[in-house]
């Protein structure tokens, strides 16, 4: 398969997209970016950038043109946005596609079910047809919630606050990894083409649960912390019941799927086997757990 040079990054902003630029900056690689016009954003100077119109195939093949590669890191409300970018990347000999993924395991049955990912399921399945039809390959980055953002904002857990959120008992074990080592993942992917086509590839950093990570955070900042049980079962019951509204609050509801998806029992939250060793990812231990807590305490 031919090699990798020049990757057109959509969203380089946000939470992920500044991580994943650095890597594929540090690769080597030939950056593009993908902005909205009227956007301003302090780039390094070796990127390229180009003005999109996501809602105009025009616009988008346009910016593709000899492109080898498309990255997306667009967020939660700019998913759907993805259907005319793969359209775009197939139609002008795009070879790899990495869409917005970078989360939960939605290539799982059950994971797949929940409406929080519709977004996300319809990208993969318009991507499956393009590959069906030899126009482009793609690969699907599972990596688990981002650890060190989930620590920054209290998400995984909260240093600041000394406290943590422990679902179904806190005893099931998740995988979990940093924004930079996503990046890592994706510079991967781009250099082993044949390898991870058309396929989901998984990436964690540390498997845990979230009773060893209230251990490591009562050792780091030796206090004791606040610890909620949350039942992952009212959580998905929950989230339907706010879908069931006559003006639901589709955050509340968003987040409540999202917790179940990574904490709950059977949506493949812990990757029992990965792809770290080919995308040359290496697992952190207590020690590293300790310093990222420290960092954010």
């Amino acid at each position: 398969m031919s090699e990798i040079k020049r990757v057109a990054l959509a969203g380089a902003t946000g939470n992920l997209g500044p991580a994943v630029l650095d890597q594929l900056l540090q690769a080597g690689l030939e950056v593009t970016v993908l902005t909205r016009a009227g956007s301003q954003h302090k780039l390094p100077e070796t990127v390229t950038l180009k003005e999109v119109d996501y809602d105009s195939l025009e616009s988008l093949t346009t910016a593709l043109h000899g492109h080898d590669a498309v990255v997306s890191t667009l967020g939660s409300l700019s998913l759907s946005k993805q259907l005319l970018l793969v359209q775009a990347a197939a139609e002008t000999g795009v070879n790899r596609f990495i869409p917005s993924e970078f989360g939960s395991n939605t290539v799982h049955p059950k994971t797949s079910q929940l409406p929080v990912f519709g977004d996300k399921i319809a990208v993969q399945k318009a991507l499956q047809k393009e590959a069906d039809a030899g126009r482009l390959t793609y690969t699907i980055v599972v990596n688990g919630p981002f650890l060190d953002w989930g620590l920054a904002v209290g998400f995984v857990a909260s240093v600041k606050d000394r406290s943590i959120s422990l679902y179904d008992g806190g005893d099931r074990i998740f995988s979990a990894t940093t924004l930079p080592t996503v990046g890592k993942a994706v510079v991967g992917v781009l250099q082993h083409l044949d390898e991870t086509k058309n396929r989901a590839v998984y990436v964690q950093e540390t498997a845990i649960t979230g009773k060893q990570l209230l251990d490591i955070g009562q050792k780091v900042t030796g206090t004791e912390w606040k610890a909620a049980q949350i039942s992952t079962e009212d959580c998905v019951k929950d989230a339907w019941a706010e879908l069931s509204k006559t003006a639901p609050d589709y955050g509340k509801a968003f987040m409540n799927f999202l917790n179940a998806a990574i904490w709950g029992e059977g949506y493949g939250s812990h990757f029992e086997t990965n792809d770290n060793k080919l995308l040359g990812i290496k697992e952190i231990g207590e020690e590293e757990l300790r310093a990222l807590m420290v960092s954010h305490a």
